[in-house]
């Protein structure tokens, strides 16, 4: 009897190792090993306004360069920009980063308004800009001298437009917000809970003065129709990263428009993988992987642990992203729950390389 007791506890320990061996955590730590390095990539949108002396390494491992765009923040003291560290970076290193310039609407109302600003991003791009960002001060923060929001199809800005069709520059748009801006902020597996949590001035349901959603994306679409010589990639999947037909829907319109991915991954993870994928097979031409990833601190500031844990989160993150594209198995990015998309090498080769490469004609 003792030993058929014995059997049976051993049976269940067995039973409940195996069950517990075979529990396979959601999402996958490492890299899938499909086309991992061969596949090259730039990343179209990213913020590394300092130095590391690891970054170099892990560019190579991911077999990447990146794109340092500008964001000029208006604030009580005036403009805040960091295309000056930003070059800083770039000169050291041109090997690993291209550098995106920056426009704001401050000031608008000067009659010599345009004019400086054509000045200003003539000397940027020769400086080796080869793209100018808009972000959501129009249509969100920015005022004219009547206290009008300026949006981004005011007539003020065409002469910077057609300056910038002359060289042949392309701009990137960040304008308006996801959709949840203008929703209560009550779900806190909503992607974007902490970031208006911790960024309350850009949560516009709080604020009845700024515009309306459908007001900006309207002024957006305006822009693109009415300059249709001029190449735009809609930054974070054109703010309208909860619903990839609406994305569609501006692709299929506008010929002169495409998109990127950044910190927008957990809205597509929130909708059907199969979906998701269809939507890029379609649009595989006009779609260029960005990821908004950077750094803020001076190296010299940061501890040996911190330079480290900054490193390891990098790479996890790069890890996250290429398993959702690449990959099939199940994962949680942003607090959602999906499968990855399992797109094809052909792509992931335009997604993460050739498109941005035809867009900002590197060769």
């Amino acid at each position: 009897m003792k030993n058929i007791f014995f059997l049976f506890i051993v049976t269940i320990g067995l039973m409940s190792c195996k069950s517990k061996s075979e529990e396979k955590p959601l999402g996958n730590p490492e890299p899938v090993s499909m086309d991992f390095q061969t596949i090259k990539k730039i990343d179209a949108h990213s913020h590394y306004k300092h130095s590391r002396e690891y970054l170099p390494e892990l560019f190579d491992k991911w077999n990447m360069q990146s794109v340092l765009v500008d964001v000029p923040i208006e604030d009580s003291t005036g403009i805040k920009r960091v295309w000056d560290d930003y070059l800083t970076h770039a000169n050291k290193h041109p090997d690993l980063f291209f550098l995106c310039s920056s426009l704001i609407g401050t000031g608008i109302d000067s009659p010599n308004f345009a004019q400086e600003n054509i000045e200003r991003l003539d000397k940027e791009i020769d400086a080796g800009a080869r793209m100018v960002k808009v972000w959501k001060n129009f249509g969100m923060v920015t005022k004219d001298a009547s206290g009008d929001f300026i949006q981004i199809d005011d007539a003020r800005l065409q002469p910077i437009w057609d300056f910038l069709k002359d060289k042949g520059i392309p701009v990137i748009a960040h304008v308006g917000e996801p959709v949840q801006a203008w929703r209560p902020l009550d779900n806190p597996n909503n992607p974007h809970f902490g970031y208006y949590t911790n960024n309350p001035q850009y949560h516009a349901y709080n604020l009845p003065e700024i515009p309306t959603y459908e007001t900006i994306i309207a002024a957006r679409d305006r822009w693109i129709e009415n300059n249709s010589d001029l190449k735009i990639l809609c930054a974070h999947l054109g703010s309208m990263s909860h619903d990839v037909d609406m994305i569609a829907e501006r692709l299929d319109k506008f010929p002169n428009m495409y998109t990127e991915t950044a910190e927008r991954f957990g809205d597509l993870a929130s909708q059907d993988s199969k979906k998701v994928a269809a939507f890029f097979e379609k649009y595989q031409d006009r779609i260029m992987f960005g990821s908004d990833y950077g750094n803020w601190k001076a190296e010299d500031t940061m501890s040996d642990d911190e330079l480290r844990d900054e490193e390891l989160g990098l790479d996890a993150k790069y890890n996250t992203l290429w398993n959702y594209l690449s990959g099939t198995d199940s994962l949680v990015h942003r607090k959602q729950k999906t499968k990855g998309l399992g797109l094809s090498k052909q792509i992931l080769d335009k997604f993460y390389h050739q498109n941005i490469t035809n867009f900002l004609k590197l060769e």
